[in-house]
C-alpha cells in the first residue's frame, strides 16, 4: 500500500471504531467470524490492530480480511468505490 492509501484507512478506522470480524485468512491462528473487537491503531502498512472481544489482539489486513464496522467515532464520509477497493463490507 502507497502512503496515500495508510493514511485513508488511519482516516476510516481511528482508535475506538468496533469491526465485526466476517473472516479472517490466517491458517495458524484465526479469529472467528462474528467475533467483535475494538480498533487500537492503524499501523504504517495499513493493518488494523484490534483488541477483539475475546482477548486477542491479531491484527486485520485490509483487502485480505473481511470486515464491517460497527460504530465509528467519528464517521468520516466515504464513497462506495473507496470502500469496494480495500475489500471492505461497510454497514
Amino acid at each position: 500500500m502507497d502512503h496515500k492509501q495508510v493514511q485513508r484507512i488511519k482516516e476510516q478506522y481511528p482508535k475506538g471504531t468496533r469491526i465485526r470480524l466476517v473472516g479472517m485468512d490466517d491458517p495458524y491462528a484465526p479469529i472467528m467470524p462474528g467475533t467483535e473487537g475494538t480498533v487500537n491503531f492503524v499501523d504504517d502498512a495499513g493493518q488494523i490492530h484490534m483488541k477483539w472481544d475475546n482477548d486477542r489482539s491479531l491484527a486485520l489486513i485490509p483487502g485480505e480480511d473481511s470486515f464491517s464496522v460497527i460504530f465509528r467515532p467519528e464517521q468520516p464520509e466515504l464513497q462506495e468505490s473507496e470502500s469496494e477497493q480495500f475489500g471492505m463490507k461497510m454497514e
